[in-house]
């Protein structure tokens, strides 16, 4: 059974940094892609960041050039650097992961950016 370990999330103030990390922990299998959604208050989960194999990466718009996602195939962890960030990132960020065909979910970390 596939388990997801997620961590690194936290309080910062706007302008600051986190880096989030997700271990993927039970299989040997290589995950075909890892990434992170996330959830604010009164919204629909989006796509933030994603990494396939070979390195190809994606984001949706209001974090590019903010957000830096890295694996670590070695390890099947999935990082996110998050810079300057927002008080619009505020929300909780689950890590997903994709092995054929099968999608797991970490159980998600809260990221509150507030002065």
């Amino acid at each position: 059974q596939v388990r997801l370990v997620e961590s690194g999330g936290g309080l910062v103030q706007p302008g600051g940094s986190l880096t989030l990390s997700c271990a993927a922990s039970g299989s040997s299998l290589r995950m075909s892609s890892m990434g992170w959604y996330r959830q604010a208050p009164g919204k629909e989960r989006e796509l933030a960041a994603i990494i396939i194999s070979g390195g190809t990466t994606n984001y949706v718009d209001s974090v590019k050039g903010r957000f830096t996602i890295s694996r670590d195939n070695a390890k099947n962890t999935v990082y996110l650097q998050m810079n300057s960030l927002k008080p619009e990132d505020t929300a909780v960020y689950y890590c997903t992961a994709r092995a054929f065909g099968v999608s797991y979910w970490g159980q998600g970390t809260q990221v509150t950016v507030s002065s």
